[in-house]
Formats: C-alpha cells, sequence, structure tokens
C-alpha cells in the first residue's frame, strides 16, 4: 500500500566540467625559493588555522567556537529543523487517539412524536479511533522529502558559519598584527625623525643651517605623530572586532595581543580539484538542498491532483454509569474508509503545481549562480596570492633600498654633502616602505586564509560529529 509518489525524483547536478580555476596554470616554484607553493589536488585539513603555528591563534579560535552567539543560531536552527523532521516523519503512520465523555441528557416524548414523558440520564463514552492516510501517490513522503532537504540546508548553514566564523578570527587577528607593525614602525620613524630635528636645532643654534630647515623637519616629525592616533584607533576597534568574534565584550577582552612574529606562513598551499569543489563548499551544498526542496515540492503539488485515500476504524463502549463501561452489551465499534479526488477547484492545484516547477527553475539558476561564484572566489585568491608575492618580494627591496639611502643620505646631511631636501625625502620614502612592507606581509597572511575559506574550510575531516550526512539523492529527472 505504499503507494508511488509521483513528482520529479531529485538527481544531484553534475560538478562543472572545467580542470582549472585560472585561465593561466598555477606556477611552478623552484626548490629554493621561498615563494608559497600550490600543491594542487591535495586535501585541506579541518583545522586549517593550525598551519600557521600559532598557540594563540590556536586558542583564540576554538574559544570562538565555543562562544560566539552567531554559531549558537545556526546550531540551534539546525536543531530545529532536525525536530521538524522528526515531526513530518509522523505523518507515515497511523494516527491513533483515546477518547473519553460524560454527557447528562433528558429527553421527552416529543422529540419521538410520542406522547410520554421525558427522561433523564446520563451516558458515559470510552473508545479509541484510528486513522491512516493511504501515502498512494507520495504526498506525504514528498513532504517529508521537502523538510529534510531544509534540513539539510540549515546544516550546511551552520557549515558556513562555522568557516565564515573561523576565518573571520584568522583575518581579524592577521589585521590586528599588521596594525602593530605598522605602529611599531611609525613610533621608530618618529623616534629617527625627533633626534634628527634635534641635531637640526642645535645645527641651527650654531648658525650651521637655517630656520626653514628646522621648520620643515618640525612639519615633517608632525606630520609624522599624526598618523599614529589613527593607527592606534583601528587596533582598539580590531580587538574590539576579535574580541565580539570569541564572545567577549569589550571591558572583558583578554585575547592575546597578536604581531607578525607570530604567524607562520604556510609555504605549501592545498588547491582542491575543480571537480570537488563543489562538494566541498558549504554556500554550493546549501544552494544544492533548496534545489532539493524545490523538487520535492513539484511532487507534494503533483501528489495534491490525484485522489487521497483515507482509512478509519472505532472501538468503544457506551454505558449508562462509568462502572458498565467495556461490560457485555456495551461496546461499539464502526471502520470505514474515505476518498477524495479533487474535480473542480478552478484550475487552483494546476497553477501550484506549475508555481512549484517555476520555483525550481529559480532555485537552479541559483545554484548555478552560487557555483560560479565560488569558482569566481578561489581564481582571485589564487591570483591575489601570487601578486602578494611579487608585491612582497618588492616592497622588501624597497624597504632595503630605502633604509640603505636614508643611512647614507644622514651621513651626507651632517658633513654638508647633501641638501635638507634630500633628507627628507629619504625619511619619507623609509617612511611609506615600511608601512607597505608590513601591509604587504600581513595581506599574504590573510589572502592565506581566504584560500582556504573559498575552497570550503576541511569541514569534511572533521570528527567531531557535526560533519554533515552524505545525502546520495540528486537533478530532476521527471517519472510521474
Amino acid at each position: 500500500m505504499t503507494g508511488c509518489a509521483v513528482g520529479p525524483d531529485f538527481q544531484r547536478p553534475a560538478p562543472p566540467a572545467v580542470k582549472a580555476y585560472t585561465a593561466e596554470p598555477l606556477p611552478a616554484r623552484p626548490p629554493s625559493t621561498d615563494a608559497q607553493k600550490f600543491v594542487e589536488g591535495r586535501d585541506i585539513p579541518a583545522q586549517w588555522w593550525t598551519l600557521f603555528h600559532s598557540p594563540a591563534l590556536n586558542q583564540l579560535v576554538e574559544r570562538a567556537l565555543k562562544a560566539n552567539p552567531n554559531l549558537q543560531v545556526a546550531q540551534a536552527t539546525l536543531r530545529q529543523a532536525q525536530e521538524n523532521v522528526y515531526a513530518a516523519e509522523g505523518t507515515l503512520f497511523p494516527s491513533v487517539n483515546a477518547n473519553g465523555s460524560v454527557t447528562r441528557e433528558k429527553t421527552n416524548g416529543a422529540q419521538n412524536g410520542q406522547r410520554f414523558p421525558g427522561s433523564l440520564f446520563t451516558l458515559y463514552n470510552a473508545s479509541v479511533s484510528v486513522s491512516y492516510g493511504i501515502d498512494l501517490f507520495g504526498i506525504a513522503r514528498r513532504s517529508l522529502e521537502s523538510v529534510e532537504a531544509q534540513q539539510e540546508f540549515e546544516r550546511f548553514q551552520l557549515e558556513g558559519a562555522y568557516l565564515t566564523l573561523t576565518s573571520n578570527v584568522v583575518t581579524t587577528a592577521v589585521q590586528e598584527a599588521s596594525l602593530r607593525a605598522q605602529i611599531a614602525a611609525t613610533r621608530e620613524i618618529i623616534d629617527a625623525e625627533a633626534q634628527q630635528f634635534d641635531m637640526m636645532q642645535k645645527q641651527y643654534s650654531v648658525g650651521a643651517i637655517s630656520q626653514s630647515s628646522v621648520l620643515a623637519q618640525q612639519t615633517a616629525l608632525a606630520q609624522t605623530r599624526a598618523t599614529l592616533p589613527q593607527l592606534e584607533k583601528q587596533l582598539a576597534q580590531i580587538r574590539n572586532q576579535l574580541g565580539e568574534l570569541a564572545g567577549y565584550f569589550p571591558s572583558e577582552n583578554d585575547t592575546a595581543a597578536f604581531d607578525l612574529e607570530m604567524l607562520q606562513l604556510p609555504q605549501e598551499l592545498p588547491v582542491s580539484l575543480p571537480s570537488k569543489l563543489v562538494e566541498q563548499r558549504p554556500d554550493i551544498r546549501a544552494a544544492e538542498s533548496q534545489l532539493h526542496a524545490a523538487s520535492a515540492k513539484i511532487g507534494v503539488a503533483t501528489a495534491s491532483m490525484f485522489p487521497q485515500l483515507t482509512l478509519s476504524a472505532n472501538a468503544g463502549s457506551v454505558a449508562n454509569s462509568a462502572g458498565n463501561l467495556f461490560s457485555s452489551g456495551t461496546g461499539i465499534w464502526s471502520v470505514g474508509a474515505g476518498l477524495l479526488q479533487p474535480i473542480f477547484r478552478g484550475g487552483t492545484l494546476l497553477h501550484q503545481r506549475r508555481a512549484a516547477v517555476d520555483a525550481y527553475d529559480a532555485a537552479a539558476a541559483q545554484y548555478r549562480s552560487v557555483v560560479l561564484s565560488a569558482f569566481k572566489d578561489v581564481a582571485n585568491v589564487l591570483d591575489a596570492l601570487e601578486s602578494d608575492n611579487r608585491i612582497f618580494q618588492a616592497q622588501t627591496a624597497a624597504a632595503q633600498s630605502a633604509t640603505e639611502s636614508l643611512d647614507i643620505t644622514r651621513k651626507q646631511y651632517q658633513i654638508g654633502a647633501a641638501s635638507y631636501l634630500a633628507l627628507l625625502n629619504a625619511q619619507r620614502d623609509y617612511q611609506q616602505t615600511r608601512i607597505a612592507l608590513a601591509q604587504a606581509q600581513a595581506t599574504r597572511y590573510a589572502d592565506t586564509a581566504a584560500l582556504f575559506q573559498a575552497l570550503g574550510g576541511g569541514w569534511w575531516n572533521r570528527d567531531d560529529g557535526s560533519v554533515p550526512a552524505e545525502h546520495q539523492t540528486s537533478g530532476v529527472a521527471n517519472n510521474e
């Protein structure tokens, strides 16, 4: 009596038939180079942030996973979806109800067309009723399938929240480290410029240089000092953001202070195969679950157009006193069947089914959009990492040159072989290259974290019980 389930059976969309993320092949690195190397086909570890080899960062991520409210919202929403599945499963079973009633009644002969006095009595009724809707065309099973797909959606939403949280913690910690490096560089520059200003004041006092040179150095020193409060403000805001991610109030934030020396840049970066990305990205799997739910709703709308059969039975006892219930001669029972076949609904059912098909088409287009966006994310990060390497190498060379140039110009200025303008330009170049080098170094860390996020974060390798089950259901193939 299980019948057949009308409507399409869902089939998972096939992965895109592409073999690379970028138009150009990933660069091959010589064994001796310090640049990061891409390892195609290597799997991603579940705790990918441990590749930065920072105990403080590992501790902060674990704290955030336990205390972040947004992650707790996603966990509670998943539990709600699971309970909805359990509730929907109940529709596949018979409904059994126990009934009991007591009625005090008075009748008279006129009600029956007779001439005798009425009577006063009490009726006691106790019975058990059973009702079972035969799922001939799968309306209950397709409804359950839709609810299960929604549960799957919430499961991957949780994985997405998990990945977003860990990525945000890592990148925010990197931002803090970058700001601390910029602040340290700025303070070193201020100290150097202040020493230069003191020396120039002494030179001016003995008439060795003009007042305009002293004033220009004073202006340069003030301008450099003016950049420090802005960096310190950004650092305070980043610290508050990091505390929020970890579930701390600003006044209670005791997270470690991060600097770039606490982090190690992973030298080998795993790059999953393109055919695996659709299985690894939580947002793609969530879009797939929505597509599955839309497919099941087509079946629900289709089954609503077919007959619906219900079986029912009732057995019990009726007596005029509670003590006589279930005694001989008081038993009652009934057995019945009901058939409902929609004949005319003004086109409602037909248009509801068409609307369900249109909703599936929209979900399919949304799925393709998410897949395209995912591949774009990976390509962007791979390109960014390659650019980061070149920028970092260039900024390192620039910083070394600026340092040497400043040292030489200072010595030349002290003996009168260089003008103050040359010294001022050397100071500005040094300041800009120091700040730019710190930013370039932090960008490499941040984009490395972005690569792990773009590739899915390795949730499938986690063994904490929260890994989504693989559902081998899948695209729409009509079998109505």
